[in-house]
Parts: structure tokens; C-alpha cells; sequence
């Protein structure tokens, strides 16, 4: 095989994991001279064998370490991962433990901070022509009396370790050497790392999780990062903290101040119906009628006895017959009497509107001719330019809710139009409809519409005690939570 001494000194052919049937790799000491290397893939898949036939992350990477060892004719090779910062050196090669090496296993964990902190593998003497930082490894080599190269552990796009091996003696390490660490450690890294993450706990795992999500915006966005932890500081203070307006939610309707029922005077028949629900109505007009015939018959019988009463009555002044006299005196009182009984209900069989109103119920043209007992509702008629509401409000808002307080509302009807109004009264005894509880809260409006008409309905809003945020969001939730606690013995 001719090479040109242009040419670089390594070439090498990687490829993923879809096609491991290509990888392989060829390494130049000399131009034009090939010295070959075992194949990549094989020789990963013993180190990934190695490490499986482990228990535990920390027995895998002391195998990989002393295969690596092995393959590189190294003296040292040490594994060291990233924790909260900085390096912990995690394993050595030959099953030399860490805890032994003292001041050198910080001279090691330092080269690896090194190698990491500038995201590309560094060595000591220098592997390239590129300009690195390498105090860290010049000191290690000149503890260990040799050479010393660093390689970073990559994974999923975030540097999670470094690897680190060194040479006794004159021996150095070279490109080559570099680029066979590289391509095995792609191979073997992400299983190493995987049986990391496995022994690791869930706090952990979200810890290592914000941290990266953190130096990634530091990374990213520079001063952004301070920036945007203290908006987001100040924002969740001021949700948690800063009391704003606060308002109950409830379901309104719209009714009359006086709701007047007309009830049926006397026994008979419906005959004639003049006013509907919804219709406007003034003071004195008459509004339904009952069956008068019977009575008028029974006045005109009457008047008919009166007139021979009162015949009877002279022919007994007459003839001053004291006792007809005095008789037909009496049956005269009786008569007329009964007439006025008589003239006062055919007048109460005409109901008229006591006021001017509208009718809010009692829908009759349906029923003309239906009889109907006395006492029996028939209309009931509210004023046009008076009137209530009645909030239905939750039982868990009624703490927040007092006579006087202050409220808009909006009806269905008229969505555009919003209403003033006050609280006058709550009722004291709560209602069930529905499937829900809630109080009954009275409230007059500050001003009245013509277009208002009873039985409307909508939503209220009524002014509460000031809250955050938070407090607001989350008082039914706490609410319930405390109630749940309460009811299973947990909480009070």
C-alpha cells in the first residue's frame, strides 16, 4: 500500500452501529509502513464482554481499565467520572484501589478535569499539533516518569468522564495510539455508562438532570442563565406572595322585589284570560275573569225579592200592622244584604294588577273554562322597576362572602351589559339542588334596566379578601386535601 508522506499519519475508518461489519482501522508509523491493529469490533465486543461478566459499575470499569491496559502496553489506566463538579476517580487498572494512591489519584482526577474542561483528548507530551492545556498532565507525567493522555467520555451529547493512561519510562504515546483509544472508547463508553446510570437513584438521575439542563443555558445563553433564574425567582415569589384582587364566581338570577300571587277569590270557572307571562301591566287592569252568570241570575232573584219586600212593607205601614211591619223589615235587610255579598263577588270574579308589573307566571289561555277552588294561584305579578338577585354560592366560597360586599354581573340575555350590585343578605341555612350545596346570597342592583325582566340569569362576580396567586389557584385543592387528611386521621 503506497501512502504519501502528505498524507496523515492515521486513517482510519469508523462506522455506527448499523454497520459494525465495516469498522476497522489502520494505523501508519512511518509513511508507506502499515503496522495493522487487532479489529476494532472484535476487540470492543471483549471489552464489553469483560465489563458484563462484572457485578456492579465499579468492577466493570476496573475491567475495562486492565483490558485497556493490556492493549495500550500501558502501566496505569484509570476511569473517572463526573460528580457534582468535578472528578472522582472511580477505578485503576491491575485491581489497584484508589483509596491507595492518594495524592496520585488527584494528580489523575485533575488531568481528566482538564481533558473534559476543553472537550478533547489531551496528552502529555503532545499527541497533535493543536494547542492544549496540559499543566495538569505534565505534572502527572512528571509524578509518574512518563507520558500521559486523557480522553473524554461522551455520551448523548453531554461529557460524563474521562479516561486516563500513562507510560513509564521513555515510552510516549502518539496519534496512532490516540485514535485507537478514541474509536474503542465510542464502542464501549455508552455500556460502561449505562451500567453507571443503572446503580444510580431516582434523585440522582433528576439532580444530574437539572445540572446538565443548567450548564447547557450557561452554555448556551451566557448571562441569560442568572437572568432567567431570577425572573423566574421573583415571578414565583410574587405568585406565592403578592396579594391580588380576589372575586367568588357564581351562578345569579334576577327576580322581582315583590312578587304579588293572585289567587282565585271563589269557587267557578275560568272565562276569560287578558295578561300572559312577560306582559306589562298597570295598576287596576283587570287581568283574568271568572264565570259570573250564576251570580248575576242570583242578583236579578234577589233585587226580584227586595222589590216584593218592599211592597209588602208599605201595605203593612199602611195599615200600621205593626208585626208585618216589622217582618217584612227584616226580610228587606236580608235581601239587600245578600245583594251586597252578591255585587262584591262578581266584582272580586274580575282580578285585576294590584300594581304596575309584569307577569312572571301563571300561563292560563290553555285553561278558559277549567274550574278552580278558592285560594288557588292563578297569576303572580312582580314590579317593573324593582328588583333582587339571589347568588347561589358554593359552600366552600361562603367564608369569602359578607353583607355589604360589592359585585358585577352579566346576565345570559345581555352579555354586553355589565350590572353593579350589593350583597344584602346570606341566608343563614344552605341549600341542596342539583347535587350541590351553596347559600342563598340576597343583593340589590345599584341601577335598573328597562330590558330587565325577572327570571333572567347569568354569572356574578362579588369582591373577596385579597389573595396571591396561589392562594387563589390552589385554596379548593388545599381545601379538599385537608378535609381528605382530616376524615382518614392523618392531619388535626
Amino acid at each position: 500500500m503506497d501512502i504519501r508522506p502528505a498524507d496523515a499519519r492515521i486513517a482510519c475508518v469508523t462506522a455506527c452501529s448499523t454497520a459494525p461489519h465495516i469498522v476497522y482501522m489502520e494505523i501508519l508509523e512511518t509513511p508507506g509502513t502499515v503496522v495493522a491493529r487487532p479489529p476494532a469490533p472484535a476487540v470492543a465486543l471483549e471489552l464489553q464482554a469483560s465489563m458484563m461478566r462484572q457485578e456492579g459499575f465499579d468492577a466493570a470499569a476496573a475491567a475495562l481499565a486492565t483490558g485497556l491496559a493490556r492493549l495500550f502496553d500501558a502501566e496505569r489506566v484509570a476511569i473517572g467520572m463526573e460528580r457534582r463538579g468535578h472528578i472522582d476517580v472511580v477505578a485503576l487498572s491491575h485491581g489497584v484501589s484508589v483509596a491507595a494512591c492518594g495524592e496520585l489519584a488527584e494528580l489523575i482526577a485533575e488531568a481528566m478535569a482538564e481533558a473534559i474542561d476543553q472537550a478533547a483528548t489531551v496528552g502529555h507530551p503532545s499527541l497533535d499539533a493543536q494547542p492544549r492545556i496540559t499543566h495538569a498532565h505534565a505534572a502527572l507525567a512528571q509524578k509518574a516518569g512518563g507520558a500521559v493522555f486523557s480522553v473524554p467520555l461522551l455520551h448523548a451529547g453531554r461529557l460524563r468522564g474521562a479516561l486516563t493512561l500513562e507510560r513509564h519510562g521513555e515510552r510516549v504515546f502518539d496519534a496512532a495510539d490516540q485514535a485507537w483509544c478514541e474509536l474503542l472508547l465510542a464502542c464501549v463508553a455508552p455500556v460502561l455508562l449505562l451500567l453507571h446510570d443503572s446503580e444510580r437513584s431516582l434523585a440522582s438521575h433528576a439532580a444530574a438532570t437539572l445540572r446538565h439542563a443548567g450548564s447547557r443555558l450557561r452554555g448556551e445563553h451566557g448571562w441569560r442563565f442568572p437572568a432567567l433564574l431570577a425572573a423566574s425567582t421573583l415571578a414565583a415569589a410574587g405568585f406565592c406572595l403578592v396579594p391580588v384582587s380576589n372575586q367568588i364566581v357564581a351562578p345569579v338570577r334576577l327576580e322581582g322585589a315583590i312578587q304579588r300571587a293572585l289567587t282565585a277569590p271563589d269557587d267557578g270557572y275560568l272565562q276569560q284570560v287578558n295578561a300572559r307571562p312577560g306582559d306589562l301591566v298597570k295598576q287596576g287592569q283587570v287581568l283574568a275573569e271568572l264565570a259570573q252568570q250564576d251570580l248575576v241570575l242570583e242578583q236579578k232573584r234577589l233585587e226580584g225579592e227586595l222589590g216584593q219586600y218592599e211592597g209588602a212593607y208599605g201595605a203593612a205601614l199602611a195599615q200600621a200592622d205593626r208585626t208585618a211591619l216589622v217582618s217584612s223589615q227584616a226580610k228587606m235587610n236580608q235581601a239587600r244584604s245578600r245583594l251586597e255579598t252578591i255585587a262584591r263577588q262578581i266584582e272580586r270574579a274580575r282580578i285585576t294588577a294590584p300594581f304596575d308589573g309584569v307577569v312572571i307566571s301563571g300561563d292560563l289561555a290553555q285553561s278558559l273554562g277549567a274550574p278552580v277552588q278558592r285560594g288557588n294561584p292563578l297569576l303572580v305579578v312582580a314590579p317593573s322597576d324593582r328588583y333582587r338577585i339571589i347568588v347561589d354560592i358554593d359552600e366552600r366560597d361562603i367564608a369569602d362572602v359578607a353583607s355589604g360586599a360589592s359585585g358585577r354581573l352579566r346576565l345570559t340575555a345581555l352579555p354586553e351589559q355589565p350590572i353593579s350590585f350589593s350583597v344584602l343578605r346570606i341566608a343563614p341555612v344552605a341549600v341542596t339542588r342539583d347535587g350541590r350545596h351553596f347559600f342563598e346570597a340576597e343583593g340589590r342592583l345599584d341601577s335598573a334596566s328597562a330590558t330587565l325582566r325577572p327570571g333572567l340569569e347569568g354569572i356574578a362576580r362579588i369582591d373577596a379578601p385579597r389573595r396571591s396567586l396561589a392562594g387563589i389557584v390552589l385554596r379548593r385543592l388545599t381545601g379538599w386535601l385537608k378535609l381528605t387528611l382530616w376524615s382518614a386521621g392523618w392531619w388535626g
